[in-house]
């Protein structure tokens, strides 16, 4: 919820006309809110009254907001529109780095970004020439060897993306694929090349010849393609990363000819939920919505271990089979005892083909694992990398396939030894 700072009415109070323009503000920041819930809204607020700020807070909040992907960006908006009379040099500041003394530098909260854009849409941005004011030289610089805006994308925090570079990373995120190189499975095939002799093809052929052995039938091993499973961590600190990484995922499930035999998704939080029927859906929209209604712990706690529990329990041996390769997408901040984590942890280990842990919180440069939960889970992955760009996914494509990739495990392991 936004901060409870003092609730001022105005001057000149237009009050129906400013729900107007704060839903009109919603809409542009990705909220799908028509005419029927902005009349709703005013009734609302006109039955409740306008004298409690936390009233007038959850009565709009009521009428606008009905997915929980959604709060941020209401809390936001909310914050900035109600409740700071400078939102907007404080939103300029933040969007327009050249700017100083506004407020100190910082970088954007999680959904402040997106946002910002919404209320300054058609506000004029371009700024007076201090320069010219203060009799200054005004120093002209060559930007035309900065990196493309398609490059900083790529290197940009899903969570400090905008509502448009949201949209231009899933763009991007539809067009990349996770090749796997497939497995040699026991069974063989027909090779003049192979190393195996084939006895009954071999027989079959020297009885068709009288029983005389003209040729040796040879098999080399035939390929088979391993299975995919993706756990993703959706509480409260992972749901912007995990709308992302579940986009890419259902890029992957209806990729053809990417290598994996099946892809499984689950989504854990407090509860396990299985999601994997619904990424099957073309439509990327419907397939999300659809999981999104399904998965009903979005942006709460985190039982790591519990859910993992229930995993290994009840869907290990169904989906694990022939090979698996686990995605793990959690931040590892466990609230559940280690002893419990530590177990149900290895025990995923030792079920599956090689298990990658993509941690958002690797993206700092002093990341340490401290947490308990990392501590514990990190001995028991294969690969420990980032996951809080897309080109942390492009790298994550280019290794998957390598069984010596071991990201920053060895790195960390030798710091908490140390």
């Amino acid at each position: 919820m936004a901060e409870q700072l003092p609730l001022d009415i105005p001057s000149d109070p237009k009050l129906a006309q400013n729900i107007t323009h704060f839903a009109r503000a919603l809409r542009k920041a990705g909220l799908p809110i028509g005419t029927g819930r902005v009349v709703d809204a005013i009734r609302a607020v006109e039955a409740a009254g306008f004298t409690k700020k936390q009233d007038f807070y959850w009565t709009l909040h009521a009428c606008f907001v009905n997915r929980p992907e959604h709060r941020t960006v209401f809390a936001q908006v909310f914050r900035l529109y109600w409740r700071d009379p400078r939102y907007l040099e404080h939103m300029m500041s933040m969007m327009l780095p050249a700017i100083r003394g506004v407020q100190e530098e910082r970088t954007a909260d999680a959904g402040e970004k997106r946002a910002a854009e919404a209320l300054l849409d058609g506000v004029d941005r371009d700024l007076p020439d201090i320069a010219e004011q203060e009799g200054e030289t005004e120093i002209e610089i060559d930007a035309t060897q900065t990196a493309s805006s398609e490059e900083r994308l790529r290197n940009l925090d899903f969570e400090q993306m905008s509502t448009e570079e949201v949209a231009q990373a899933k763009r991007i995120l539809s067009r990349l694929n996770l090749p796997v190189k497939p497995i040699n499975s026991r069974r063989g095939q027909a090779s003049h090349l192979g190393h195996r002799i084939d006895r009954a093809r071999t027989l079959r052929s020297a009885m068709r010849q009288g029983g005389e052995l003209r040729d040796i039938a040879r098999l080399q091993p035939k390929p088979r393609w391993p299975n995919l499973v993706a756990l993703c961590d959706i509480s409260g600190s992972m749901s912007q990363y995990s709308r992302i990484i579940l986009h890419f995922l259902h890029t992957v499930s209806n990729a053809k000819g990417a290598g994996w035999a099946k892809v499984h998704a689950f989504t854990f939080g407090t509860r396990l939920t299985n999601i994997t029927r619904h990424l099957h859906q073309r439509d990327v929209d419907a397939a999300l919505s659809a999981a999104g209604a399904e998965a009903q712990d979005w942006e709460g706690g985190t039982r790591i271990g519990d859910c993992l529990h229930q995993f290994n329990r009840d869907w290990s041996r169904r989906v694990m089979g022939q090979g698996a390769v686990v995605l793990l997408i959690t931040d590892g901040l466990e609230r559940g005892a280690p002893e419990e984590l530590e177990k149900e942890i290895e025990r995923l280990h030792l079920s599956s083909r090689r298990l990658i842990w993509l941690n958002p919180l690797l993206r700092w440069d002093g990341f340490a694992p401290k947490a308990q939960g990392i501590m514990t889970m990190l001995p028991h992955v294969d690969s420990f990398r980032a996951g809080h760009s897309i080109a942390s996914l492009e790298d994550l494509a280019n290794v998957i396939s390598k069984p010596d990739d071991e990201g920053e495990k060895a790195r960390l392991l030798a710091a908490l030894s140390a």
